[in-house]
């Protein structure tokens, strides 16, 4: 049995995680439902995202309430600071990239990245005493400049700002474009939930306020699944204006 650092903290504060990786779970269920009927790149990419985010948020769930242990924190780390957002950007550049070679290329090369990552975050040693707190950092378990703490930097940041920048391409690709509002509004969306989870988990885990990090799990999740699902609707092309006879 692996070590449990700590008792656990409550249900006061474990309760969001939970709310958050089950509605990450049925929403990624509802993403893979869809694509039973037709293959969509873009939405299993945003499946993988969801399912990592609701493995992660589950992963917290059971580090605040029972303890954490070194396998909780390490699937937390892994699949919720390092992997999540760019597997988010990946389903994007999908939607954004026009030629599909590349975007497959990215994914390979993502999957390749992914695989590193993993290894690296499950065999580095980790701080157990650091383990008591009921939301850990990664600077304090893997040890501040660390690999596995970089790799949340070194993935994560770059795929947040691409994210944002596929947005700021995509509002300008718009003009002129109705067609094309369903798309933006979702990667909107999308970019929105992410800055949720960023903004309130940066804060919550600086101060060590479970609460906010807590809560801003549910609340980003529900505004990125919004996004995925008017992201994917179909492009509305205009009506042919009839010639004059």
């Amino acid at each position: 049995m692996l070590p449990v650092a700590s008792g656990g903290h409550g249900w006061g504060l474990a309760i969001f995680p939970l709310l958050a990786g089950l509605i990450a779970l049925a929403f990624g269920v509802v993403l893979a439902g869809r694509n039973r009927r037709r293959r969509r790149p873009h939405e299993l990419a945003w499946v993988a995202a969801l399912l990592m985010y609701s493995v992660a948020s589950l992963a917290m769930f059971a580090g605040v309430l029972a303890g954490w242990t070194p396998d909780r924190f390490r699937l937390y780390w892994l699949l919720g600071a390092v992997l999540n957002v760019p597997y988010l950007f990946a389903g994007e550049a999908y939607l954004l990239i026009r030629r599909r070679p590349w975007a497959h290329a990215l994914m390979v090369a993502l999957v390749g990245l992914s695989a590193f990552a993993a290894r690296q975050v499950w065999s580095a040693s980790l701080h157990l005493g650091e383990l008591g707190r009921a939301l850990p950092l990664g600077k304090d378990v893997f040890g501040d400049g660390s690999t596995p703490y970089r790799l949340a930097q070194y993935y994560s940041l770059p795929a947040y700002f691409l994210l944002l920048g596929g947005l700021v391409w995509s509002a300008s690709q718009m003009r002129g474009r109705p067609e094309l509002k369903d798309r933006t509004a979702g990667t909107f969306a999308i970019a929105g939930g992410a800055t949720i989870v960023a903004v309130g988990s940066g804060i919550g885990a600086a101060f060590h306020v479970v609460p906010l990090f807590s809560v801003s799990l549910a609340a980003g999740i529900g505004v990125m699944f919004w996004g995925f699902l008017r992201a994917a609707r179909p492009l509305s092309l205009p009506a042919a204006v009839p010639s004059d006879p």
